[in-house]
């Protein structure tokens, strides 16, 4: 029998393949069998030994890490929220807006998923415009009413550039968070939050680019 550790959605799970047929299951600590967990990114796939592997999925308990992170992240979504809603009335660009609306879209929906396990946890849920001294890639309050007062060409070259060091921010926060981090959840989320707002970061320098 041959075993295998792969990433699904961010999420670790085993696949235990025999012959033509699979079936998913825990690892056992008396196989024998080898166990390869891919590296986080760029980092080397390392092979477990048969009792690691057993603690290598992540848990489904949360620690402070995981509870720190989606506190601030819903602080940090929200400011996104503020940003994108402004585009239908003054953004210039087509393309700026349907990235605004896609932006509103994801993002709306993670943040009551964010509140919702926070309650589950019974822990405490912020404000959605609590202080954000020091997050990372969040826009002053002097930035914010910049964007407010701006249009056309000006508001798309400011909500660019804000929009992409927030998104950078939320990229740092993520990966943080998949290093002190222990619920297996949360660790999707952060993957979800990087794959997804790094791509975004380069249609938003494509933008840019094409002026």
């Amino acid at each position: 029998m041959r075993a295998a550790l792969v990433v699904v959605t961010g999420a670790l799970t085993i696949f235990a393949v025999s012959g033509c047929t699979s079936e998913t299951q825990a690892p056992r600590a008396d196989s024998t069998a080898p166990v390869i967990a891919p590296g986080k990114p760029g980092e080397e796939a390392r092979t477990l030994a048969p009792g690691e592997a057993v603690t290598a999925v992540p848990q489904a308990s949360a620690n402070a890490a995981d509870v720190a992170y989606v506190q601030d992240m819903i602080v940090h979504h929200q400011q996104a929220l503020d940003m994108a809603i402004l585009a239908p009335n003054r953004a210039e660009s087509a393309k700026l807006k349907s990235l605004a609306s896609r932006i509103k879209d994801s993002q709306g929906p993670e943040i009551q998923w964010m509140r919702t396990w926070l309650q589950q946890q019974g822990q405490r849920v912020p404000d959605h415009h609590a202080a954000h001294d020091g997050m990372a890639g969040m826009a002053t309050p002097e930035q914010m009413e910049q964007l407010k007062a701006a249009s056309g060409q000006a508001f798309d070259r400011l909500f660019l550039e804000l929009m992409i060091k927030h998104h950078e921010g939320a990229i740092e926060m993520s990966t943080e968070v998949l290093k002190g981090g222990s619920h297996l959840r949360i660790e999707e989320l952060a993957n979800d939050v990087g794959v997804t707002q790094l791509s975004e970061i380069r249609r938003m320098r494509e933008m840019q680019a094409a002026g």
